[in-house]
């Protein structure tokens, strides 16, 4: 019998939800004897410690940072969240950019003023979109700028699995990639190699007609050198939803630039009826013997 804790501030949902599907051989339970725990990792990583038993933990996160402290054990498979931020990411990121070029803000300040404006929009059509990150949340980025008719940069450590991808960079390539683009987005996880993989130099390399967005992590920013290029206009604007310190301190000038869009940490919510399918998914393989879906590298970090 396998013994699951679930560590999560929607607990109870989660219970719910694994109890409807009636795994065999397992039990909830509240206590230091489990050998599998779920939920968020900022929850798990404090209570690792008095969790002797522990041979895996899955994440309700796709980020799992928490638990890559080095001063925490690792002698547990760690899996995390895949698959299911594609799509409220694809919302979120094409929601601006087609504000951006509909004029949407703009607009609706005209109206306030009961200002006729005729000025005309833009359109996606033929822009140029670089993805800095293309795993799951890339590559449906990358298919629905396909559907907008833009072309696809995108930029990552090795891989190129996406075929909505027209042209990728690897390596030193940063400045060649960044250079003719209309959107700059950025959906890389929390690593020593891209942390402030968004520098001084990769934004002088924009054109300033340029627009950053960034949902992913905060840490990939160098946010003085994002700041001084919004400021002084060397780029167009930025959409921002995360930060190296959240949340946002209230005194932070991002808050009062007029080129810059603040989300407060919430382009893709997790909710559990997307989360849970994937924990018991990974326990049916876990009591088969079989492969667990989206294992992560502690070394990687990914």
């Amino acid at each position: 019998m396998h013994r699951l804790r679930i560590l999560s501030k929607h607990g109870l949902t989660y219970r719910q939800l694994i109890e409807a599907a009636a795994l065999s051989d397992l039990a909830i339970v509240d206590d230091e004897s489990c050998d599998i725990v779920f939920g968020e990792p900022a929850l798990i990583a404090p209570a690792l410690p008095q969790l002797p038993s522990v041979r895996w933990v899955q994440s309700t996160w796709a980020g799992v940072e928490p638990l890559l402290d080095p001063a925490l054990r690792r002698d547990y498979a760690l899996t995390n969240v895949r698959g299911v931020f594609g799509a409220p990411m694809s919302e979120y990121v094409f929601a601006y950019l087609l504000a951006h070029e509909r004029r949407l803000f703009e607009k609706h300040a005209s109206q306030q003023e009961r200002r006729w404006d005729a000025a005309p929009p833009g359109t996606l059509r033929g822009k140029t979109i670089g993805l800095i990150g293309v795993g799951s949340i890339g590559e449906a980025l990358a298919r629905t700028a396909r559907h907008f008719g833009m072309r696809v940069k995108g930029y990552t450590r090795s891989s190129e699995a996406s075929g909505d991808v027209d042209e990728y960079f690897h390596g030193d390539t940063l400045p060649a990639f960044a250079r003719d683009l209309d959107y700059l987005v950025a959906v890389v996880p929390n690593t020593a190699a891209t942390r402030r993989l968004v520098d001084a130099a990769l934004l002088a390399a924009l054109p300033a007609r340029a627009v950053f967005v960034n949902p992913g992590r905060g840490s990939s920013v160098d946010e003085a050198a994002l700041l001084a290029a919004l400021r002084q206009n060397r780029i167009a604007g930025a959409v921002l939803d995360v930060f190296e310190r959240e949340p946002l301190a209230p005194e932070h000038p991002f808050w009062t630039l007029p080129n810059v869009r603040i989300t407060s940490h919430t382009a893709a919510i997790s909710f559990p009826e997307d989360i849970a399918p994937l924990f018991i998914e990974n326990y049916r393989r876990w009591i088969a013997g079989g492969p667990l879906r989206h294992r992560v590298d502690f070394d990687l970090g990914y």
